[in-house]
């Protein structure tokens, strides 16, 4: 049965979709600069290795894009801090690699090849891992078969498994039950993905609930973002902050007239306001929703601020910062589609609001329950708990309180999956 999986997807569906790639990169600039970006993966491959200490220990860490990296980061980190290896990093997309290229704690940083039999042989012949970890569930069977023929250890870190997951669909399930055979190790999340892999039945692959180092991540980043000067924090003494990060206009739908409404009542409230996606035509839009209701300044000019009541946030890459000078907070996406990420708001002890589109986030769920989160349903639902947080200190600080704890007691993950690295 394993060897018709192996016929059927390298027969028909890598050839499918690669087709389907290149069509869309007509259309579309990032799968064209995915595409272009892989042209001479090989040759440049040869040239990195050349530069490695070969009789060291080489991990190789795949991620899909930017944000599985930052889960693999404290893994990384701590391994090139305490231990004498190598790391090689791929990713899938574009956005991934381009962002991640000067990442210090790598000595190799390339795309993964397209998912051919070949090209993954060939792969896996040149960057010669003594193991392979793979993040979240970026996984690609001919790089895993290549693995396995090898005898290479692998690892699928952070694994999660949703209760309705696509993959346990009758003939995909038959599919993912060899690819997940092949693992060596499967380390989950928590104990429900657990039970969602040995759902699959796998035969000698070794699963265990080590946590998420998301918890490790946003924590060590906050240590480091104390420090931070984006903000004079003498500039908003005596305000009470609100942080909205990551909004889309359906969030900011809510948000907006909700804190512009508070405005009237609480002359102390201060909002950030920080959109998921900046642009000229975003910023603006905001700018003009903002103008004869509120004052307000863009981040960029904060050397002149006056004591608006808004900041807007004009660049990326600072929202986990900005966390920092939260009172509370709201995390975007929660009327859209999917919420952010509530941990880095978390991680400062506030109280973390968001929208009812929390499915994708095992997190917010599990913050929510812990007392820390609170949902909101509709705008006038969040005024009067945004009301309510900001004119009552104590109550504010025992959401917060519960957050930090939630957070805090999370944190380790890390040294569990190297314990697990090292302890085949």
């Amino acid at each position: 049965m394993k060897n018709i999986c192996q016929i059927f997807y390298n027969i028909f569906f890598i050839p499918v979709l690669y087709v389907i790639l290149v069509f869309i990169s007509l259309f579309n600039k990032k799968v064209r600069t995915g595409i272009s970006g892989r042209k001479r993966i090989f040759e440049e491959l040869i040239l990195n290795r050349l530069t490695l200490d070969l009789s060291k220990k080489t991990i190789w860490f795949h991620s899909s894009s930017l944000g599985e990296f930052e889960q693999a980061k404290p893994i990384i980190e701590k391994l090139k801090k305490e231990t004498n290896v190598k790391i090689v990093v791929s990713f899938f997309s574009p956005s991934g690699y381009e962002n991640s290229k000067k990442y210090p704690y790598a000595d190799i940083i390339t795309y993964l090849p397209f998912d051919s039999k070949w090209r993954a042989k060939r792969f896996i012949e040149i960057i010669s891992p003594s193991m392979a970890v793979f993040m979240r569930y970026d996984i690609w069977p001919n790089h895993i078969w290549a693995l396995k023929k090898k005898n290479i250890p692998c690892l699928l870190v952070d694994a999660t498994m949703k209760r309705k997951s696509l993959r346990k669909l009758p003939l995909i399930k038959s599919f993912h039950k060899y690819l997940f055979e092949d693992f060596t190790k499967i380390l989950t999340v928590s104990e429900e993905d657990a039970d969602g892999f040995k759902s699959f039945k796998c035969q000698k692959v070794k699963i265990k609930v080590v946590g998420d180092t998301r918890f490790d991540r946003v924590y060590s980043r906050s240590l480091a973002s104390r420090k931070s000067k984006i903000i004079n924090k003498e500039l908003l003494k005596g305000s009470k902050v609100l942080v909205a990060g990551s909004t889309w206009p359906q969030d900011e739908d809510v948000v907006i007239p909700s804190f512009l409404k508070l405005l009237k009542f609480d002359k102390n409230a201060v909002m950030i306001i920080a959109p998921h996606e900046p642009t000229l035509l975003h910023l603006e839009k905001l700018e003009h929703e903002f103008s004869g209701q509120a004052s307000f300044i863009r981040l960029s000019n904060i050397n002149n601020y006056a004591n608006e009541k808004i900041i807007i946030v004009d660049s990326i890459g600072v929202l986990s910062i900005l966390y920092n000078y939260a009172d509370a907070a709201f995390i975007g996406g929660s009327f859209k589609i999917n919420v952010h990420n509530v941990l880095e708001a978390a991680v400062y002890g506030i109280p973390v609001l968001f929208g009812p589109k929390i499915e994708n986030s095992q997190e917010a769920t599990k913050l929510l329950q812990a007392g820390g989160g609170i949902m909101v349903n509709d705008k006038k639902m969040f005024y009067r708990i945004l009301r309510r947080l900001f004119s009552d200190e104590n109550l504010m600080k025992d959401f917060g309180k519960r957050s930090f704890e939630f957070v805090h007691k999370n944190v380790g993950t890390t040294d569990r999956i190297i314990k697990e690295i090292f302890n085949p």
